[in-house]
């Protein structure tokens, strides 16, 4: 049994990604400042903006996929692997790209729920509010909850004998508060970048920072079952 703090847990992953996590957030940063005074720039993300716009959800699904499954098990193949596939690959595939694939809608959705009840305008009480609800509300009742089942899930061969201990107290605090604690430290930049640019942006780049998220969310859910 792992007595190991939570919070020391979720600090722990977020302190072991902060190289790559602070390169994703100086990226997102650089795209939103040359959004507004890049002109190439501001071309080129228009243009992810007009395909969004034209695919709506569908583009919101497969650009998960790519993020959240495709991209992080090429990586994991080439460079943990030394380019050999196994059979594990593929049922890691197949089960994020369904995954990414499902939280890809469910965060277009949120994203559209989110313009419609603090609007469409990019002014600072608009990010702020949309930050909150995203960051204190959002991730810790939503996002959190359903990746921890989905991945515990996984875990456990896909078989629920023990789904019931995903409602209870003890998970939260040992499984799902980590969890929180780690993604805060990734995304509260993130998204502030993120809810600084158009809405029609805000799914194509939220993209670019979900393969970082997917190997956090790796990391601490095989640590913990290795424990």
């Amino acid at each position: 049994m792992n007595t190991e703090a939570p919070w020391r847990i979720g600090f722990r992953a977020a302190r072991a990604n902060l190289v790559p996590g602070l390169i994703l957030q100086s990226f997102m940063f650089f795209l939103l400042f040359g959004y507004y005074f890049i002109p190439e720039i501001t071309g080129k993300m228009d243009i992810l903006a007009a395909l969004k716009t034209k695919w709506g959800l569908v583009y919101s699904m497969i650009s998960a996929v790519i993020a959240g499954a495709i991209i992080p098990e090429m990586m994991r193949m080439i460079v943990f692997q030394k380019g050999r596939w196994f059979r594990k690959n593929t049922v890691n595939l197949l089960f994020a790209a369904g995954t990414w694939a499902f939280l890809g809608i469910i965060v277009d959705i949120f994203y559209q729920s989110q313009a419609l009840l603090f609007g469409h305008e990019v002014n600072f009480r608009t990010v702020v509010f949309k930050l909150l609800m995203d960051q204190l509300v959002y991730t810790p009742f939503i996002a959190t909850p359903l990746t921890c089942w989905l991945y515990d899930w996984k875990l456990a061969g896909f078989r629920f004998q023990e789904a019931s201990r995903w409602f209870t107290i003890r998970y939260a605090r040992e499984v799902m508060l980590p969890m929180n604690i780690a993604n805060w430290g990734v995304w509260v930049p993130v998204v502030i970048a993120l809810y600084s640019l158009p809405s029609a942006l805000q799914v194509p780049l939220f993209g670019l920072a979900l393969s970082l998220w997917v190997l956090l969310l790796t990391w601490i859910s095989e640590t913990r079952n290795q424990a």
